[in-house]
């Protein structure tokens, strides 16, 4: 699996010790407290998802589906990648010298994009609302969704912070408050009244309590961080870094257009009303309810494995980031499997009991949505290896080639099958 040939240590080879505060965690204990807070907080978001496939309408399900899926695009998209090189870059600028400069440009940079883009959805909300969901009748979406936009991208960039200094603890807290607030706002405002506002508006209301506090956790950590010892010339730092960040901008883009891709086509595309259509992605969304646990944890994992594997990589034991990331495909792949088939066993008693009946569509499609999901989280784990190795290239043709291929079936199935185009394409890309 790997691109290079020796691994013998460069000059950096040897970190520099760290202690308290800034002692970052090891991967095993990375993955250990990933595993024990994500168990509990996916726990809570499956419950959570639950309710909302009963509580709401199919269409309104469907409402939120594109709103969520919109905001899981726009984010890291309006910031152009700046947040997600942290987990190449910390490493780096922190054996120089020159972390704080690093962080303090970027973090001015990130922001201040995407004050751009709130301004954007402020100028232009039924714009928004006719490519997000098809009609501009949908407007009235519009306020908490771009509340939601301005909180997620705060919310990224602390996590992807928290990921690169490797204080996974944090991180996991984190996301678990998230988790734990989304449900009891959400839950608490649909109970009143079962529409996709309010979901949205508890989604950002989730965001902005747990950066609140994670800012009092990054308060603390920010006074440990080391000084800097030397310049950073803007020159050199932005050179370095736009390459690694517009590679991951792109591929960004791609994979979260791969992955809404059939959704926005059976809105746009499908030849049904907007209604109807939501409908479907109501029908879909239960179907993908358990598939996208497992991509998200995938995604979760591949983002905390990564400083760990540029470590090594940048102490030149090229070897050991193969065998590693070799182990962890092999393990979530199996993990992955077994899963899979122990839900289609279970989902007929989902389907008919907790979502009361309401999503017979959704169960037709749900093994063709296990398998792309399965091949989806293993390609999200696998692609760190060419971020480590600086060759996104080849990770942004691979999913400009799905991508392309998923458009092209989406256009030619959806008039005629409907929802099972919209799977059988994805699955195929």
């Amino acid at each position: 699996m790997s691109l290079a040939t020796e691994d013998a240590p460069t000059a950096n080879a040897v970190e520099a010790p760290v202690s308290g505060r800034l002692r970052a965690e090891s991967l095993s204990e990375s993955v250990a407290i990933l595993l024990v807070l994500l168990v509990a907080q996916r726990l809570v978001g499956f419950v959570r998802s639950v309710l909302f496939c009963r509580w709401l309408s199919p269409e309104q399900l469907g409402a939120w589906d594109m709103a969520f899926g919109f905001l899981m695009f726009a984010a890291p998209l309006a910031v152009l990648g700046l947040p997600g090189s942290f987990g190449r870059y910390v490493e780096y600028y922190r054996q120089r010298g020159q972390l704080k400069t690093y962080l303090r440009r970027t973090t001015v940079a990130t922001l201040a994009l995407g004050l751009v883009a709130v301004g954007v959805m402020l100028a232009a909300p039924a714009w928004i609302a006719e490519i997000v969901f098809g009609d501009a009748a949908w407007q009235n979406l519009m306020p908490p969704l771009t509340a939601a936009l301005a909180a997620a991208v705060v919310y990224n960039l602390l996590t992807s912070l928290f990921i690169a200094l490797r204080r996974n603890r944090v991180l996991s807290l984190m996301q678990f408050l998230a988790s734990i607030v989304f449900a009891a706002l959400g839950l608490g405002l649909i109970w009143h009244t079962p529409d996709a506002r309010h979901v949205i508006a508890a989604f950002a209301g989730s965001y902005v309590v747990s950066t609140v506090v994670a800012l009092i956790w990054l308060k603390a950590l920010w006074k440990v961080l080391p000084a800097c010892d030397s310049t950073l010339p803007q020159r050199s730092m932005w050179t370095r870094l736009m390459p690694f960040a517009l590679g991951l901008w792109t591929t960004n883009w791609l994979s979260s257009m791969f992955e809404i891709a059939d959704r926005f086509l059976l809105i746009q595309y499908s030849g049904i009303k907007s209604e109807a259509a939501l409908d479907l992605v109501g029908q879909y969304h239960s179907a993908r309810l358990v598939p996208m646990l497992m991509v998200s944890m995938a995604e979760l994992l591949a983002a905390i494995i990564t400083p760990h594997l540029s470590s090594d990589w940048e102490a030149g034991r090229r070897r050991r980031v193969g065998h590693r990331l070799g182990f962890m495909l092999k393990l979530f792949a199996l993990a992955a499997t077994a899963g899979s088939a122990t839900f289609l066993i279970v989902a007929p008693a989902l389907f008919q009991f907790a979502f009361a009946n309401k999503y017979a569509s959704g169960e037709a499609v749900l093994p063709c949505t296990l398998l792309y999901c399965v091949w989806t989280s293993l390609a999200a784990i696998g692609f760190n290896y060419l971020w480590c190795a600086e060759r996104s290239r080849l990770v942004t043709t691979t999913l400009g080639l799905g991508l392309s291929l998923n458009i092209v079936l989406n256009l030619l199935l959806l008039p005629a099958w409907g929802l099972w185009g919209a799977v059988i394409s994805t699955t195929i890309a």
